[in-house]
């Protein structure tokens, strides 16, 4: 066997090995199955997709987008307790109106998940009464008044109300120290100042839990008195999680309810009907592709059918493992991308007949096929991956999804036409 073939039979056998990996990665029962479940979205096995309306009505326009971001941090928060599989929550925005989207699948009782959802975040700030054993890290005194975020209370330390909540809660925004480093700023009204000052008194050196919805979200240490209600929470702090405790804090602190203006349910019996049937039409399309390129293409088409088995199921394994939520309308790309995967085998063997056709050998006939359909080949499938970007970067919701799970079906397409089915041409055709 000549050193050229040599290659091409390790390349073969290299393609092969990822197949069965891939193929026993994607299916839905045993190793792939315990390792790594399907993310199957809201419209396959059921579950809720809620658009919620933001009243802005009694915020400053400055405090809009803080605010916008936090309550979106609250409610994924809030779907998180549901024990829902990867919720998505988003933020929308048209003219002046502030909206919240929420994809719930698997969710079972959606009357409850939108009145738990839709209630108003409630901050509040807590003493803490017990210590215990655990014990705190030195904390830096400056001469500005400020909390400094320590450890976090662990779960067995109680907590003392301290009637201080988000309602006397001015402002909080992210600020820089005189390092450039990013800390919290936040300011109370008149009444809240004098109850954070009798607070922070009655605490130094000892943290001040903060409460969202009564979670946890932050225990900073009391430096010192703080008198006039303006302080500054400072720590280890990276600039988006300043950003996300600031938002948190603007979410609880200011009027701003949300109302439901849109809702969708999905049955969990219907999700599994629709999966079962693009599953079925998934099935009889490749098949029907398979069996045109065997009558038409004959040897060729044999090659080109085995390299579309070999990109479904590598196709599957990279959805499966980013992973991408698959909808139906991920599932319909998916499909498309199996044809195009075809389109470009198909150009590489009408290339190759015309070769044939002017006298060159089998070998040479597809060497310069594959050469001369490149172009062809290259430009339509660019022409696509620019349509699929635009469609995931300016939708949203299930086009998204089938913007992506096509881009990606492109890019493998090209990986199982250029070197799977040339490599397989390579090693198995000869020249008679």
């Amino acid at each position: 066997m000549s050193e050229a073939r040599q290659k091409y039979l390790l390349v073969f056998i290299g393609i092969v090995i990822l197949a069965v990996a891939a193929g026993v990665f994607v299916y839905p029962t045993g190793y792939g199955a315990s390792y790594k479940p399907w993310k199957l979205g809201l419209d396959l096995v059921g579950g809720s997709h809620l658009i919620f309306e933001v009243d802005m009505s009694k915020v400053e326009s400055g405090d809009r987008s803080p605010v916008h971001d936090g309550l979106r941090d609250v409610i994924e928060r809030r779907v998180n307790t549901f024990g829902v599989s990867e919720p998505l929550v988003y933020t929308a925005k048209e003219g002046d109106s502030y909206r919240i989207i929420a994809e719930i699948a698997g969710i079972k009782d959606s009357a409850e998940a939108i009145r738990q959802i839709g209630r108003t975040a409630f901050l509040d700030f807590r003493e803490v009464v017990e210590v215990g054993t655990s014990t705190h890290p030195e904390t830096e005194t400056s001469g500005t008044s400020s909390l400094d975020v320590g450890s976090v209370p662990t779960p067995k330390f109680e907590y003392k109300e301290t009637g201080l909540t988000g309602r006397f809660l001015k402002t909080a925004r992210v600020d820089f120290d005189q390092l450039g480093k990013p800390q919290i700023a936040i300011s109370f009204n008149s009444e809240g100042a004098a109850l954070f000052e009798e607070i922070t008194d009655k605490n130094v050196g000892r943290p001040l839990a903060i409460f969202l919805d009564e979670a946890l979200i932050s225990a900073p240490v009391v430096n010192q008195k703080i008198v006039g209600g303006n302080a500054v929470i400072t720590g280890q702090f990276t600039l988006p999680e300043t950003k996300a405790l600031a938002g948190l804090l603007s979410a609880g602190a200011l009027p701003a309810p949300i109302n439901l203006i849109s809702q969708q349910t999905v049955n969990a019996t219907l999700g599994i009907n629709s999966l079962s049937r693009a599953i079925y039409a998934g099935f009889i399309g490749s098949l029907l592709i398979l069996l045109f390129m065997v009558i038409y293409y004959r040897q060729f088409g044999a090659f080109a059918g085995l390299a579309l088995l070999i990109y479904l199921t590598v196709t599957l394994a990279v959805f499966k493992f980013v992973p991408i939520t698959m909808t139906l309308a991920g599932v319909a790309g998916f499909i498309l991308s199996i044809g195009m995967a075809v389109d470009a085998n198909i150009l590489i063997f009408e290339r190759t007949k015309e070769e044939l056709r002017r006298g060159l050998s089998r070998l040479s006939a597809i060497e310069e096929g594959f050469r001369r359909a490149w172009p062809s080949i290259r430009d339509s499938n660019i022409t696509t991956i620019i349509s699929t970007i635009i469609l995931y970067f300016y939708t949203s919701s299930f086009v998204r999804g089938f913007a992506l799970t096509l881009f990606i079906g492109v890019l493998t397409s090209m990986f199982s036409a250029i070197i799977v089915t040339r490599t397989m041409l390579r090693l198995f055709i000869k020249n008679k």
